[in-house]
């Protein structure tokens, strides 16, 4: 849904936006505007080839305990220019250069596997599932750094309750676009494209997990996953899969890219744990993307990210040492 320009609040370009004071404008505005302009489609997604500039997406403050954290948000500038988008580049600012490439309507999401109810579902109809909120997840890279973003979407759970899983529905995999067309980084040998992840259906059906459409109140830009990604906070970056355009639902664990690529490296759960350091590099500290750069002093990572209440349960009596 596009935010009225008569009430009152004038959205910024993204190159004028101060991040802070704007975001909390913005928060205030919304919860104040939330009661009648809450609603779950956008206006701008019946047949357009993209979002128009400016086009911002309305979202209520989430109920989900721990979904909105306190920590200062990471500037807009740095949360869409350092990525890791491989479709588009190595670098950490090709994507921000290249993913003007990537076409995000028409979109469609194929449904497959063990559900009641497969087959595609178009970006509209994903976008009348579930009720937007905001919700500020702290998020972790492997390589040690970290950010803070306010995303938009509702809960994966929505989904997954629409589509009716059957009982041999254990798992949930995510499939990224591949097409060579739109991305000059399949070029690379990095990984077996497409790219893919899962999920264990429990983890999928947390509230935290986030079915998103969108960041900083505005729709997601390419290079953050455009026009559909998850977001799980409580597990480092790389299982939140970008423009999806499968999800399927298997018995099986999935094999995923980067546990496929090193599996030494890249276990399936990779949950953020400061106790389990990657084999080239520690987990117990990590670097704030905004903080002073790379000479600002470390904080200490907090295990699953900080969402122990939320999600510490799901792997009661598991060693998180050997299923990493």
């Amino acid at each position: 849904m596009l935010l009225p320009k008569d009430r009152g609040f004038v959205h910024p370009k993204a190159s004028e936006i101060t991040p802070q004071p704007v975001y909390r404008s913005r928060r205030r505005w919304v919860a104040t505007a939330a009661a009648t302009l809450l609603a779950p489609r956008l206006a701008w997604a019946a047949g357009a080839t993209a979002a128009p500039k400016g086009a911002v997406l309305v979202g209520a403050h989430s109920a989900v305990p721990g979904a909105i954290t306190m920590d200062k948000p990471t500037s807009l500038a740095d949360a869409t220019g350092y990525n890791n988008f491989y479709e588009f580049g190595l670098d950490k600012s090709d994507p921000a250069e290249y993913a003007h490439t990537l076409k995000t309507r028409p979109w469609s999401v194929a449904i497959e596997g063990a559900v009641r109810r497969p087959g595609p579902l178009g970006i509209e109809d994903l976008l009348k599932l579930g009720a937007m909120e905001e919700r500020v997840y702290r998020m972790r890279c492997v390589e040690g750094w970290s950010m803070v973003i306010p995303w938009v979407g509702f809960s994966l759970a929505e989904l997954i309750r629409k589509v009716e899983p059957t009982g041999n529905a254990k798992y949930v995999q995510f499939v990224t676009l591949a097409d060579r067309a739109q991305m000059p980084g399949l070029r690379s040998s990095v990984l077996d494209w497409p790219y893919v992840e899962g999920l264990r259906l429990d983890e999928a059906m947390n509230p935290l997990t986030l079915l998103t459409f969108g960041m900083y109140g505005q729709v997601l830009p390419n290079q953050n996953g455009a026009p559909v990604r998850v977001v799980v906070p409580w597990k480092y970056g790389f299982k939140s899969g970008k423009s999806i355009v499968k999800i399927r639902f298997v018995e099986q664990q999935p094999a995923t890219s980067w546990s496929q690529a090193a599996p030494q490296e890249y276990g399936f759960y990779s949950n953020v744990n400061p106790t389990v350091d990657h084999p080239r590099w520690s987990q117990a500290s990590e670097r704030r993307i905004g903080e002073g750069g790379l000479f600002a002093k470390k904080r200490a990572t907090l295990m699953f990210n900080g969402y122990e209440a939320q999600v510490g349960q799901l792997y009661a009596g598991m060693d998180l040492k050997k299923w990493f």
